[in-house]
């Protein structure tokens, strides 16, 4: 709820036949929830011919006719999904960037944010190159179309994985990223490993080959099966034959996946690092009750959607049974896709209405996933009151958060976060109007996942203000990270 702006999704595929456009449609669909201003599509067919579409809007409304579907020609192709950011409603920036290089066309589509981009921009501009967009992910792509910069390359061939290799070497920050060259697909991930990335293969009577997906559910959705997760640092490269990969730079001494994938960005029936985004939020719940307990309550409700889990913990570790308090209207966007704190406010009211006959006269239990701005929660404990509810706890299933994120997560200012705006959580609880507000421990976060065995290390920065790299050159970057 009143979540941060998150980063976008990637979907790509390497199809032994054509009709890519199809499977990427059903790919970005199930993404969706990752991005939800805009979407884009590059195809290519027969090796040589490129084919490119893209918009303002949801994926069903961007590809929203079957003579679109069919215009998107080939066997192989990239798609992706954009969330919105302040400042970066341009058709520039949508994604993937389709460009013409000395090597050949190459599409590139990318979920994260780099940590110098202002720094990598200024080098790129140095030599003559001209952006035309505010994007990170325009920089990753011009970086891979520049002249070698040594003279031992042959400028008549592409070497890739090389290209790429110098990429990985030199950027720090988020970027997970599909590269379309004319002869494959590649698929990188930064070595920090912090945005997700998996790998799919599709093997029917009617097609085969491969697909990269930002999560795994999208690939139940086309059929796919699960293969491997891209690793950090790991250069992937993909033909509807097969897959290599290398590993060009050195191991990281520690990985920082980001646990907020975990907390709400993620759906609930992927895979994050060998761990299900489901069961780790059970447990969120079940650590939840068992450090801040509501002995008298009478009904545990979660926040749709990503807080039923959570919810359903709380309530299995609690013996307080679960009840459905929130209807979700669910042609209405995630209120993170509205910029504006006043235009959040009027979306609450618009997308949940109260069971009254779940909390009328009860003591609820409310859990949600996280808190961040808070407009959202102080409008729903509202409307619990005037449902009827005797007593309102709120049980907040991961930390506070303090700190904005540089790693492709827009949560503003550390004083736009309504953690750092009260002394504690009895101030914070009175602001809501509510009888008690409680957060789940960093320890009692970390167990979670544990225990659903994810085999990550993770970035919690947002929560501790410990940043994985360095933050200076980010800080002062654009925003507009994919």
């Amino acid at each position: 709820m009143d979540k941060p702006q998150e980063e976008c999704a990637v979907f790509a595929a390497a199809l032994t036949k054509g009709d890519v456009a199809r499977t990427l449609f059903l790919g970005m669909y199930a993404l969706q929830h990752r991005g939800q201003e805009g979407a884009g599509m590059v195809t290519l067919e027969n090796q040589r011919h490129w084919h490119v579409h893209k918009d303002h809007g949801l994926v069903r409304d961007v590809f929203h006719t079957e003579e679109t579907i069919k215009q998107l020609k080939g066997n192989i192709g990239v798609g992706h999904c954009r969330y919105a950011t302040s400042g970066s409603q341009q058709i520039a920036n949508l994604q993937p960037f389709f460009l013409e290089t000395f090597f050949g066309s190459i599409a590139i589509a990318h979920n994260g944010q780099l940590a110098q981009a202002k720094r990598l921009r200024e080098e790129l501009m140095r030599t003559g190159i001209g952006l035309f967009s505010e994007s990170d992910s325009e920089v990753i792509a011009q970086f891979m179309a520049q002249p070698a910069l040594d003279r031992t390359e042959d400028l008549h061939k592409p070497f890739w994985e090389e290209r790429i290799a110098r990429f990985l070497g030199i950027a720090e920050g988020a970027y997970s990223v599909v590269l379309l060259t004319q002869d494959a697909m590649f698929a990188f991930r930064d070595p920090l490993g912090i945005r997700p990335l998996c790998i799919g293969k599709i093997d029917d009577s009617e097609n085969s080959g491969f697909v990269v997906s930002s999560e795994s559910c999208a690939l139940q959705t086309i059929g796919a099966q699960f293969i491997k997760e891209v690793g950090a640092g790991e250069i992937v490269r993909i033909t509807p034959e097969g897959i290599e990969s290398f590993r060009p730079v050195p191991q990281k001494d520690r990985l920082a996946a980001c646990v907020f994938e975990f907390v709400y960005f993620s759906r609930p029936d992927s895979f994050l690092w060998n761990a299900s985004v489901h069961e780790v939020r059970e447990n969120m719940g079940k650590r939840l009750a068992i450090e801040h307990p509501v002995h008298d309550a009478h009904v545990v409700a979660g926040v749709p959607d990503s807080s039923i889990p959570m919810a359903i913990g709380y309530a299995l570790a609690s013996g307080i049974p679960y009840r459905q308090g929130l209807i979700k209207n669910r042609y209405i966007a995630r209120t993170f896709i509205h910029p504006g704190d006043a235009a959040r406010q009027k979306m609450v009211s618009l997308k949940y209405n109260i069971l009254d006959s779940t909390v009328r006269g009860k003591i609820v239990v409310l859990v949600d996933d996280s808190l961040v701005r808070g407009s959202t929660i102080k409008n729903l404990a509202s409307m619990f009151r005037s449902a009827g509810a005797v007593q309102i706890h709120i049980r907040i299933a991961s930390p506070p958060v303090r700190h904005p994120c540089f790693m492709g997560v827009d949560m503003k200012t550390p004083k736009e976060l309504i953690a750092n705006r009260f002394e504690s959580p009895e101030a914070l609880a009175k602001f809501l109007d509510v009888d008690s507000l409680a957060y789940l421990s960093s320890e009692g976060l970390y167990a979670a996942v544990r225990t659903a065995g994810a085999s990550s290390g993770l970035c919690s920065a947002c929560f501790t203000g410990n940043y994985p790299l360095d933050i200076e050159d980010t800080v002062s970057s654009s925003k507009v990270c994919c």
